[in-house]
């Protein structure tokens, strides 16, 4: 008998878990895996991004407590769960130059330090598999980013008994994966099938935007099938009221274009432990055998 198996996606702020391989979990979860979300900051210095509730004093004033709330509406409807690492959201600088951070905030903390709460949230809960951002946080928010460097140290170190001591016992992770959240295949293949069929397009100018960039597309080594779940991936997105707007460009391509068009979410297999075949279409791939699962067990 398969061991139970077990996924943590680790993200920077309530809502990230939402718009970044929201459906795959969704999946897992229906298949009967262990999903748990690990958040990092409480998103408090987000700004409120939904136009029909900018200006509300109350939300304004609260913050923080709204957007727990809305993190709990979406755990419930992906079927997840999720715990906060306690760290405070560092902001989006604007500006040139860009002005510092603020003190305290989770961009300006100590990287080994900051890892502690994580490495004993994996000791306690044992993933096998553990998605994250890249090393430029998929875009170059200092808490995606942060919460790169916090994970790859945590992978490794959760399996280490020299490591951390006070943390519980260790467990080692066997796979990490990037997740790519909007790579510009699927971007430049949505606009193309829209634009081809006389519809506005709502990706024209992101296109544009990332040509002149002149940043490399990185590569993608899994693909999961998750195309049934696009639904409940966005019902989780809207209940972060105060970041989505329902009304907005997101929400735009019909579900059945999005399933025909490209109905998978995207992986890159940063770390792995096992032996595997790539291309995958499974973030547990290698690891649905006794024999796997009798090692994991072993380890518990």
């Amino acid at each position: 008998m398969t061991e139970q198996l077990r996924l943590m996606a680790v993200h920077a702020h309530p809502d990230d878990e939402s718009s970044k391989g929201a459906a795959t979990m969704a999946m897992y979860v229906e298949q009967g895996v262990d999903v748990l979300v690990a958040t990092c900051t409480g998103g408090e210095r987000g700004s409120v991004l939904n136009p029909k509730l900018q200006g509300d004093p109350y939300i304004e004033e609260n913050i923080h407590e709204v957007r727990r709330k809305e993190m709990d509406e979406a755990r419930a409807i992906l079927g997840v769960k999720q715990a906060w690492l306690g760290f405070v959201d560092s902001g989006l600088p604007e500006g040139d130059p860009l002005p510092p951070l603020p003190e305290g905030c989770f961009a300006l903390e100590d990287v080994k330090q900051a890892a502690e709460p994580l490495v004993r949230l994996i000791r306690e809960f044992k993933p096998q598999v553990i998605t994250t951002y890249d090393e430029n946080g998929g875009y170059p928010h200092p808490d995606h980013i942060m919460t790169h460097k916090i994970t790859m140290l945590a992978f490794d170190a959760a399996g280490d008994p020299d490591a951390y001591p006070e943390a519980g016992e260790p467990w080692q992770p066997l796979k990490l994966y990037y997740n790519h959240g909007f790579p510009m295949g699927r971007i430049r293949a949505l606009h193309q099938y829209l634009t081809e069929h006389g519809h506005d397009s709502p990706y024209g100018e992101w296109i544009a935007g990332w040509e002149k960039s002149g940043r490399e597309e990185r590569a993608i080594t899994t693909r999961v099938r998750c195309g049934d779940w696009f639904e409940t991936r966005d019902r989780a997105l809207i209940a972060h009221a105060t970041q989505i707007d329902p009304d907005g460009p997101w929400f735009r391509v019909p579900l059945e274009v999005q399933r025909e068009v490209w109905p998978t979410e995207d992986y890159e297999l940063a770390r792995t432990l096992i032996d595997v075949d790539l291309p995958e279409d499974d973030l547990f791939a290698g690891l649905r055998t006794p024999t796997l699962a009798a090692e994991a067990a072993a380890r518990d």
